[in-house]
């Protein structure tokens, strides 16, 4: 799988703007109401212990992932990550697709819950699940 392969099937990539950034391209396909994000690994996110990607990557991607979800339940308001649980299942290898799709549990007035697996292919690698406190929107001066 490459950049031109996931184009051919709808994905479209992120602006990965600031701490987004680090982890390259981020890549969205949607479906519906289906939102799936992915990044391809490579050499900076690995481990330097085993060729395999480094839990902190693997943690940024959920952080991402779930608040990409919790934004577009709230119509892309600002939100901040207020609480991220995260259970590693298993190892990712370098140079693999690792993709999530977000899931709002529950929506409230401040806080959107969210959870979602983050995979390579269809193996599980991460289960993660976080709640979001919606920012007050404040009038620009």
């Amino acid at each position: 799988m490459n950049a031109e392969t996931l184009k051919a099937e709808g994905w479209k990539s992120l602006d990965g703007a600031g701490f987004t950034g680090t982890l390259g391209t981020i890549w969205i396909r949607s479906i519906g109401s289906q939102h799936t994000l992915g990044f391809f690994s490579d050499s900076r996110h690995c481990n330097q212990s085993a060729d395999v990607v480094h839990g902190g990557a693997l943690m940024t991607f959920a952080d991402i992932s779930l608040g990409y979800g919790a934004a577009r339940a709230l119509g892309h308001s600002a939100c901040v990550t207020a609480q991220l649980q995260t259970h590693f299942v298993s190892s990712a290898p370098v140079g693999a697709f690792i993709s999530c799709q977000p899931e709002v549990v529950r929506k409230g007035a401040s806080l959107v819950f969210t959870r979602g697996l983050i995979c390579v292919g269809d193996k599980a690698v991460v289960s993660a699940d976080g709640i979001w406190k919606v920012l007050e929107q404040k009038p620009r001066a």
